[in-house]
């Protein structure tokens, strides 16, 4: 799974220079095709400013000591002005005088720009945090020098105390959000708040022992270039930040949360019964899916998902002689020696490796169109091993870091294949999340704020639909592997049920834990924190499914239309030539391609 969380951080200066325009500097009151370009390059300019902890994360060194209170209303009612400036520019376009390309990058411009103001009229900053995600929770791995931070020169180390400097800053507009959150009945489930307050207050973020603190990890491992003095001086200044800023930062929310905020949660589930809460969660439905599907039709389609595999499940459970129920097969296989045929972790990445070369052949036939960026397979490190999932971590557009494809293998002996090993490798590997996420990044042809945008429905639907190219790769062929997949499967379909049925009312947090469980050879806890982060970020769970049953149905459509004339490779091609794409966008973008093949 990719970085989910990147509707991320935002940023001041803009919002300063904004407020400092003369009316001379305002938008151009008529602007041509072709500056088409410039906005597109002007608006990514700006965002990165809004948004520096993006900008670090790409390698963009320029804001790596800015930390702006994005969630404060004077932020935001700037960053709203500069989007509605930058629809202007776009509404002055002769739309109907552009390329087919340059028409799709002004309909993912438009989306976006509307989609982010559009989001605004719901106050998503009363709830600045959750216990899935949001800066606290980010804030440790920059800051651990583990994570896309540098920390090579001293001006990184001092870019990053100012960073620290401003945090508690942050976080106190968060309290003070909260608050303002509670005045308005806008308040986080009790169930979720219980989960937050031992985060704030977790052992590596608030011990004083600094050799144990994350926040103290850049100054474990200062550069050998360092000399005595600088080495002396930062370690002065670390400690200083993170026992006076940062500790204080992270107790005084816990305590917060704990006496101030946690009487006053809700003792619901679902965003049904917050004032609005049915507009908002259709937004956000509508927002992760980029469709305009209502919830009531995807959990429609999540229904008819879940009772169509659920028959291909019975087949699985048929072919290896199991006569108990399809629930009591799920749970059987989590502990059938027959599903765990490896010993050590070695073994593993073999069987990783078995699968890449299995369907390299098959790959010519279904790509013209490949990645240059090379390709790794990796265990996961031993530091972070025991509570990783397995993940793709892009590699960087001028090739010198690889895409890697991390394994988490904490006992070799107890990783089950029908966890979905195939289906697992087609998705966060080849031809998932690489070929997506490299092709886009190497495009230089696209403008900056698409190369390294991200869309999930797009994203990680591409992704869950190369799951079901397994069978074209010749995977799949152990009734072991097959269960996997149908489980990957499943776990997507059953999202679309239980996000839906959370937050309109249908399920309590209760229902849906059984549902889980029912359908998905999960244990309590991972059914249980599973769906506390459909609470916690609604609509969110639906874009995988949905992605992936679009650009199945395009396939489809253009094979009955097209004929002789559909090239698998071709299409393919075409679906990821542009990157990530809002879903209906990638519908006209699909049609324009069918006619110049016809």
């Amino acid at each position: 799974m990719k970085n989910i969380l990147s509707k991320s951080i935002l940023g001041l200066t803009l919002v300063m220079s904004l407020a400092s325009c003369k009316k001379s500097d305002s938008p151009l009151t008529k602007v041509t095709p072709s500056n088409l370009d410039s906005i597109a390059s002007n608006y990514y300019e700006q965002y990165l400013k809004l948004y520096p902890l993006d900008a670090t994360s790409q390698g963009d060194l320029r804001y790596n000591d800015q930390l702006p209170i994005n969630i404060d209303k004077d932020f935001i009612s700037g960053e709203v002005a500069f989007y509605n400036s930058v629809q202007k520019q776009l509404d002055n376009v002769d739309y109907k005088s552009l390329s087919d390309e340059d028409k799709v990058v002004y309909d993912v411009l438009d989306y976006t720009l509307k989609d982010k103001t559009q989001a605004y009229i719901y106050h998503p900053e009363y709830i600045p945090f959750t216990q899935f995600g949001g800066l606290p929770l980010t804030f440790p791995l920059y800051g651990s020098g583990e994570g896309s931070q540098p920390f090579k020169t001293e001006k990184d180390y001092s870019d990053w105390l100012k960073r620290m400097e401003k945090f508690s800053d942050w976080m106190n507009a968060a309290a003070d959000n909260f608050r303002e959150g509670i005045n308005n009945k806008m308040v986080l489930p009790k169930k979720l708040v219980v989960k937050m307050i031992p985060q704030m207050r977790a052992e590596e973020i608030t011990t004083t022992d600094l050799d144990k603190n994350i926040f103290y990890g850049p100054i474990r491992n200062l550069p050998k270039s360092f000399t005595k003095e600088q080495k002396e001086k930062l370690s002065a200044l670390y400690k200083e930040a993170i026992t006076q800023k940062i500790i204080p930062a992270y107790t005084k929310m816990g305590n917060f949360l704990e006496k101030e905020y946690l009487p006053k949660a809700r003792d619901t589930d679902g965003y049904n019964s917050l004032p609005n809460g049915k507009e908002i969660y259709q937004y956000y439905a509508k927002s992760w899916t980029t469709t305009n599907k209502p919830p009531e039709e995807i959990n429609k389609i999540g229904l008819q998902q879940v009772a169509m595999l659920r028959g291909e499940m019975e087949k699985v459970k048929q072919q290896v002689g199991f006569t108990g129920t399809l629930e009591e097969f799920i749970n059987f296989v989590k502990t059938d020696p027959k599903a765990m045929p490896y010993k050590t972790s070695e073994e593993v990445l073999g069987a990783f490796n078995g699968i890449l070369a299995k369907i390299t052949p098959k790959l010519k036939t279904m790509f013209s169109v490949t990645p240059k960026t090379k390709f790794e397979i990796r265990q996961t490190e031993k530091f972070r091993e025991a509570s990783a999932s397995a993940e793709y971590i892009q590699g960087t557009p001028d090739g010198k870091r690889p895409g890697i494809f991390y394994v988490p293998l904490p006992d070799a002996s107890k990783f089950n294949v029908t966890s979905g090993m195939e289906s697992l490798f087609l998705h966060e590997a080849i031809p998932g999340h690489h070929y997506q996420v490299s092709l886009q990044q190497e495009n230089t042809k696209l403008p900056k704020f698409m190369r390294f945008g991200w869309f999930g429905a797009y994203g990680e639907g591409w992704a869950h639909y190369c799951e079901t190219l397994g069978p074209e790769f010749g995977l799949y062929t152990d009734p072991y592997q097959k269960m996997g997949y149908l489980s990957d499967q499943m776990l997507r379909a059953v999202r679309l049920v239980v996000d839906t049925g959370l937050h309109t009312g249908r399920m309590t947090r209760e229902d849906a834990i059984k549902y889980f469980l029912s359908n998905i050879s999960y244990d309590e806890a991972g059914a249980t924190a599973e769906v506390e982060r459909y609470m916690a970020m609604p609509g969110q769970a639906l874009g995988y499914k949905i992605g992936s049953l679009r650009i199945r149905e395009l396939r489809e459509k253009y094979q009955k239309e097209l004929g002789s004339k559909f090239n698998l490779a071709k299409f393919h091609d075409e679906i990821l030539s542009q990157g990530c794409l809002p879903l209906d966008v990638l519908n006209r973008k699909m049609e324009l391609w069918a006619k110049n093949q016809k």
